[in-house]
């Protein structure tokens, strides 16, 4: 043993017995790296390949050579490439390389042989056919030497397809042209030669070596997809094929093998009236008993394969030919296929790369063009519904995992989501296409789940619930609302059923979903709505031992008032009887202290009872009633927590906050289903009962004024009150916002302008008084903490607190906007709020100018559009606020409205960008009417010349700006600044 070969063992952790030192490994490694770089190394190879019985030897030699061949072929010599094949070639045929050496590679392991298989193919792309024209001709006697050659002879061809043949690996360029090459010499050599020694073998063997012929036909199946299909598709090869596929005595992987090969045949690329002629004369059907027999088996695997295969190909063809004669025999062979594809699809594992829905939804598609549906065509879509019902069902390992949905059956249920999608597309689509069949099928499907075992329940009446509401999709509002067909009895059926496993997570709310899905039925036959109550309010729905489920019975009840409405008038008093626990519990310890997190917190069953209540056909006296029951006590209860607030220890007091939370959420629903006309016009007496309420929880902010969960709850509330009392809320205003504004961070204080934005926009200048009250306030605290300049950029910069106050300075931009376009911008001017005009000047002309937001800026190009527009009068009249004209013509007018515009960052083709540049103009626009030739004249003598703008474009500027067509005005200014800057071509920097 030489050190090449000590090292190699070493590398493969074979030497010694014990384990290996890194270090002996490292030098091991470098030793052998350092060999391949050899020139003989080649030549070491072989020589090792003929004398070694170490595989690892072997292997690390083969693959060397592998290596070599690849990166070293051009440059070796003749002679060394002529060796290299006769050496290569020899092993590969058990041949003799000289008198002496009769090589033994090919009585080593697969993987060994497999190498081998490799870099014989390497040389074949190197050398075939224009070097080494005899290749596979040579090879064609050694065949006869047995089972060894033979099995080399398909490794070697399973190489070649792998390595550069299929097209199911990435190919270059030069790796296709190759593959091209080879394959004509071949078709025009060889091939007729190989597929007979294919038939030869199989033939000789089948009964005495039958991996041998699984091999060989493994191997003839890579290549039926490129060879002329007459060499398989004959009298001799095709009944062979089929012989072995139906003998019962066989090895499964050899018949299996040949099923392969039939799939080939089948999947063959051809026109399709030759290949509706091919698929007619294969008479596939003989196969089709073969898939009931053991479904787990490697057989009817590869036979459930073939079926689909050959049901996607005759169903191509019925799509792809028109004439009558092709359609009548595609459909004809398809109608045949289609009972045992249905079979595989439900009883056995299908091949990945058939997509059941695609199958089927291609086939209902068929459907639409052959109305009325035959007879055989009625039992396909029951057999599709079928398949569609077995494949959405929940596997019942994961039941418990979906009912307390712990993280197992999150993932399950998020896998199973996703995968239902296609599923329920093709399901609606049947619906369309055979309404009745499908309604026919769901009826007995949930009769059927009902009645099925307690193994299989939960997932059955899951699924059977989940097909009745994904079929609503495809029932026109028409037919849901009359229930044709047997819609309105499986409405009726879905109400009055009480599945025996409704206490699972999954049914409960498939359940609640789907009848909320059909409460439009409802809505029409009003006769259903106690069933409906019923459902909703007991242990069903909203009473569900379950919280989710509880939950999700609030929202969607909610969901059914707001449609039902006046409709459950008379039925009032039973619902607030029966929701009186539920309304305990939500402002109780026990429910406050739960997770509140995401949109269903239970909050929407107050928002429900409020819908009920809030109705002018509620009797006045009723209404007010029912209303105190519910504000009465929810405001005592606040109020007692907040006298005893300063008595909490800190233990106790998270716990009382979180109550009041509760509560206030609770009264926020509530309200949302009164309208601002009944509190504020026809009843009054109600609004006064909000009034009080706001007066209540204000105190909340007294008490905690810096729990900040309570002021976004009371925050949130007062945005209500503005909504539903109107102007009635302004003498409560001072108060709401002083205690808001006093202890508020800049996280606070977006949350606080966005209601000053709200209230604007409400009540436009009748706000004028309070704003100016506070905005002096809010105005020096958002200028005492953000930057004057632009905010820093660069590495750790990106902190949570940079983040709040660049939120911040976009709601102030929002705010300003607000204010000056509902006719407030006098609020600026008052004596108090005077000492931030100049701040906020510059804010909004930098932004304007250089802002990164494009939204942003355009926002404060119109903010001084509209105050040139409120403090200028006209041309030569008293200025109404002393040096803004001055200010808008020497700084803005220049460098937003020209200088901005020529920096090559304002891209004209973005869209936002375009509007802003549309902003800009009609500013010019506006500020030539209300300054005459005073804008004018700063504009032409300081920033056109600072442009090189020349006096003849100078000149056309002021006809466009003085004429009437602002579009002309923009079309030329657009391009005017185009041209300014090709003359300037980044010469000069502006700004």
């Amino acid at each position: 043993m030489d050190d090449l070969e000590k090292a190699i063992l070493i590398l493969f952790d074979e030497w010694g017995g014990g384990p290996i030192d890194e270090g002996l490994k490292k030098q091991a490694k470098d030793y052998c790296d350092e060999s391949k770089e050899k020139p003989l190394i080649c030549s070491v190879c072989i020589e090792k390949l003929c004398f070694s019985n170490s595989v690892q030897v072997q292997f690390w030699c083969l693959q060397t050579l592998h290596e070599v061949i690849r990166v070293r072929y051009s440059s070796m010599s003749l002679d060394e490439k002529f060796f290299i094949r006769k050496s290569v070639f020899s092993f590969a045929c058990l041949e003799a390389i000289d008198e002496k050496n009769v090589a033994r590679v090919l009585e080593g392991p697969a993987f060994i042989k497999n190498k081998l298989a490799q870099v014989l193919v390497t040389l074949i792309y190197f050398e075939y056919p224009l070097i080494w024209p005899s290749v596979f001709v040579d090879y064609m006697p050694h065949l006869s030497k047995g089972a060894v050659v033979i099995d080399m002879f398909c490794r070697v061809l399973n190489a070649l397809d792998e390595e550069v043949i299929s097209l199911d690996y990435p190919r270059t360029s030069g790796e296709l042209e190759a593959a091209g090459r080879i394959k004509d010499a071949m078709r025009h050599q060889c091939i007729s030669q190989i597929v007979r020694a294919w038939y030869d073998i199989v033939s000789l063997y089948r009964n005495s070596d039958q991996e041998l012929c699984t091999s060989v036909l493994e191997s003839m199946r890579r290549y039926i997809s490129w060879i002329d299909i007459g060499l398989i598709v004959n009298d001799v090869f095709i009944p062979l094929l089929f012989d072995i596929v139906l003998a019962g005595g066989l090895l499964e992987q050899f018949r299996g093998a040949a099923a392969g090969c039939l799939l080939a045949v089948v999947s063959k690329r051809m026109e399709y009236q030759a290949k509706l002629s091919l698929l007619q004369s294969l008479q596939i059907s003989r196969v089709f008993g073969l898939v009931a027999e053991d479904g787990d088996s490697e057989l009817v695997s590869s036979i459930a394969t073939l079926l689909t295969g050959y049901a996607q190909e005759v169903l191509e063809c019925f799509k792809r030919l028109n004439s009558e004669e092709a359609k009548s025999v595609s459909m004809e062979l398809l109608n045949e296929a289609l009972p045992s594809v249905f079979y595989v699809m439900q009883n056995c594992e299908v091949d990945a790369s058939f997509s059941i829905v695609q199958f089927l939804s291609s086939y209902v598609g068929t459907m639409k063009s052959l109305s009325p549906l035959r007879e055989n065509q009625l039992v396909h879509v029951g057999h599709i519904l079928e398949v569609i019902r077995a494949q959405i069902c929940y596997d019942p390992a994961y039941r418990n995992n979906l009912d307390i949905l712990d993280k197992i059956g999150r993932e399950e249920q998020d896998r199973m989501v996703e995968f239902r999608k296609d599923l329920f597309v093709l399901l609606r689509n049947v619906g369309r296409v055979a309404p009745d069949v499908t309604q026919v099928f769901i009826k007995n499907v949930l009769g059927s789940s009902v009645a099925s075992s307690p193994d299989r329940n939960v997932e059955e009446v899951e699924a059977a619930l989940a097909l009745f509401y994904a079929l609503g999709e495809s029932v026109s509002e028409d037919s849901m609302r009359s229930g044709s067909g047997l819609l309105s009895e499986l409405v009726v059926m879905l109400l009055s059923t009480r599945f025996p496993c409704h206490s699972h997570r999954l049914v409960a709310l498939a359940y609640l979903e789907t009848v909320t899905r059909y409460m439009k039925h409802v809505h029409e036959n009003t006769q259903y709505i106690p069933i409906v109550l019923t459902a909703f309010l007991d242990e069903r729905g909203i009473h569900h031992p379950n919280i989710n489920v509880s939950r999700r019975a609030s929202y969607l009840f909610m969901r059914v008032v707001k449609l039902l409405k006046v409709n459950l008038v008379p039925f009032i008093e039973k619902i607030l009887q029966s929701l009186q626990d539920t309304v305990a519990q939500f402002t109780s310890m026990d429910y406050a202290s739960k997770d509140h997190s995401g949109c269903e917190d239970g909050s929407h069953i107050f928002e429900a009872i409020g819908l009920l209540i809030g109705m002018e056909d509620v009797p006045l006296e009723k209404q007010s009633e029912y209303l105190s029951a519910l504000l009465t006590p929810l405001c005592q209860q606040v109020e007692a927590l907040l006298m005893n607030a300063k008595l909490l220890s800190p233990e106790e007091a998270p716990a009382k906050i979180a109550i009041i939370q509760q509560i206030i959420v609770a009264i926020n629903s509530l309200s949302k289903g009164f309208s601002e006309r009944l509190v504020t016009t026809s009843r009054p007496a109600i609004g006064l009962m909000f009034k009080q309420t706001l007066d209540i929880l204000l105190q909340v902010l007294v008490v905690y004024p810096k729990i900040e969960p309570l002021r976004i709850k009371v925050t949130s509330f007062i945005h209500r009150m503005v909504d539903t009392l109107g102007a009635s809320v302004f003498p409560y205003l001072p108060k709401a916002l002083e205690q808001l504004l006093a202890e508020s961070e800049p996280k606070e204080m977006v949350d606080f302008l966005l209601l000053l934005n709200q209230i604007i926009c409400k009540f436009n200048t009748l706000f004028n008084d309070i704003l100016e009250e506070v905005f002096p306030t809010i105005a020096g605290r958002i200028f005492n903490v953000i930057p004057r300049d632009a905010f820093p950029s660069g590495p750790g910069t990106n902190t949570e607190e940079i983040r709040e106050l660049q939120e911040l300075q976009r709601t102030l931009y929002t705010f300003l906007h607000v204010i000056t376009t509902h006719r407030l911008s006098s609020v600026f001017l008052s004596p108090k709020s005077r000492p931030y005009l100049d701040p906020i000047m510059q804010l909004l002309l930098s932004s304007s100018c250089n802002h990164k937001d494009i939204l942003v800026r355009k926002g404060c190009v119109q903010i001084f559009i509209t105050l040139i527009k409120d403090w200028c009068a006209s041309p030569y009249s008293e200025e109404k606020v002393p040096g803004f004209q001055g200010f808008i013509i020497e700084h803005f007018a220049t460098n937003c409205c020209l200088y901005s515009v020529l920096d090559r960052s304002f891209e004209f083709r973005d869209a936002n960008t375009y509007v802003l540049f549309g902003e800009i103009v009609l500013a010019q626009k506006v500020m030539y009417e209300k300054f005459g030739d005073a804008f004018l004249r700063h504009f032409l003598s300081k920033g056109f010349p600072a442009a090189h703008c020349s006096q003849d474009m100078a000149e056309q500027y002021c006809q466009r700006l003085q004429g009437n067509d602002i579009k002309a005005l923009k079309s030329f200014y657009q391009s005017h600044i185009e041209n300014l800057r090709m003359q300037q071509n980044g010469s000069l920097v502006f700004r």
